[in-house]
């Protein structure tokens, strides 16, 4: 490598730097990935640590749930696998979705269609919304890092807490798999720790998340052929005027993913290896949708215990990095703007984030300005989709007039787009 007193070009503020990334989930990892690929080879090497939580196998099998990835505007995560080269593989392993088949849909209780939401995908995009597995497109964005003395990962390794020496680094506490208790110094760090983030219960303690009063139930389905005909592609919710909201999505050819939704009070959280508490979790989900006609009870009957979750729904307003100068933490995704589950969202933003924070930190050449330009996108983005999640939780569980209401807006939104279609075609 050159020295710098032979170079044409400015010194990066990020060359021979030590970058400590917290959590290996879709933020944390889009970044990495976003960072080695935007990374000029002209500069000086980058140093970058990465502490995940669960072990490799763990991780893939706490996963097994899918998520939607949309791909109509800048928010959404096929846009960011895109920018990050990653899309095809991406698409070869969606479950439904891909070239345009399957579609997000809203059902009443008896699965007839009300209303199939179809959007145009953004430019250079095959579809506009896919399914796809959590733990395959982390374990895409996994096996596109780089590894090597610079860039090393140590599973069963999570960062609880961080302060700040007075020669200016970041110092990490890091907890292993087996208690034991290490540091690590770093230049900057990249808090992608999730909802529950440790850093930011070290580093923003009255930043927490907020409760929105909402209870999810769920788990996934597994069938020895196929899955029920109308789930084999789209997915989408079965909303009544009970209160009391279902959501359906297929994650292969033989497994389905469902929850049920109402609003209520907190709920404690599900001890995972208790058989009893995830059978009592199945009976009280197959009692509240007793009103949804088959398949859906056949769906919850099938439920492998191991899979059932428990949630109270939360989430938290985004915010700004004011004090990047002094406080070189960045939180990127859930750690910094949670949603609830009911959104659908959370894991665009957090790849949307990943990527659009590798790209600011390569383009500008400082610190400050890079973060004020990532904070510029994120925050804004962020904020719109928890208004829109706070408003589908609404929705989803409304009763009286104001479930009324909701159809009439639906059915009114699709004569619209009826009367549209035939208008363009004439």
């Amino acid at each position: 490598m050159a020295s710098d007193d032979d170079r044409d070009y400015p010194v990066h503020f990020l060359e021979n730097k030590t970058i400590v990334v917290a959590g290996a989930g879709l933020a944390g990892s889009a970044f990495v990935v976003g960072l080695q690929k935007l990374w000029s080879p002209k500069h000086g090497q980058l140093n970058i640590i990465i502490y995940e939580r669960d072990s490799q196998d763990v991780a893939a099998r706490r996963e097994t749930y899918n998520l939607s990835l949309t791909g109509y505007d800048g928010a959404g995560g096929l846009v960011a696998l895109r920018n990050l080269g990653l899309l095809d593989e991406a698409l070869g392993h969606a479950a439904s979705g891909a070239d345009g088949a399957g579609a997000f849909k809203i059902w009443d209780p008896k699965w007839r269609e009300q209303v199939a939401f179809r959007r145009k995908p953004a430019p250079g995009l095959p579809s506009s919304s896919i399914r796809i597995a959590r733990e395959d497109i982390r374990q895409i964005l996994h096996n596109s890092f780089h590894l090597s003395d610079q860039c090393v990962i140590h599973w069963e390794s999570q960062c609880v807490s961080a302060t700040k020496p007075p020669d200016g680094r970041f110092r990490v506490q890091v907890v292993s798999g087996n208690g034991a208790a290490s540091e690590q110094d770093c230049d900057i760090l990249i808090a992608a720790d999730g909802a529950s983030s440790k850093l930011r219960q070290s580093l923003r303690p009255d930043d927490s998340l907020c409760d929105n009063g909402a209870v999810l139930r769920g788990g996934v389905a597994s069938f020895e052929e196929s899955l029920p005909p109308q789930l084999s592609e789209d997915w989408g919710f079965v909303i009544s005027r009970t209160g009391v909201s279902a959501f359906v999505s297929p994650i292969d050819k033989q497994r389905i993913l469902w929850t049920v939704g109402q609003m209520g009070d907190r709920v404690p959280s599900l001890d995972r290896g208790s058989v009893e508490q995830a059978q009592a979790v199945i009976d009280e989900s197959l009692e509240l949708a007793s009103h949804i006609a088959e398949p859906f009870p056949s769906i919850v009957k099938r439920t492998d215990p191991e899979t059932v979750l428990l949630l109270n729904s939360r989430d938290k307003e985004p915010f700004r990095h004011s004090e990047i100068a002094t406080l070189p933490a960045i939180f990127p995704g859930d750690s910094n703007h949670a949603l609830s589950p009911f959104a659908g969202i959370g894991a665009n933003l957090a790849l949307a984030d990943g990527w659009e924070l590798a790209k600011q930190m390569c383009k500008h050449r400082s610190l400050e300005e890079a973060v004020k330009a990532y904070d510029e996108v994120s925050v804004p983005r962020a904020a719109q989709c928890l208004k829109r999640s706070r408003r589908v939780i609404e929705t989803a569980h409304s009763t009286g007039w104001r479930y009324y209401l909701f159809w009439c807006m639906l059915f009114l939104g699709k004569f619209v787009r009826w009367m549209s279609s035939k208008m363009a075609g004439s």
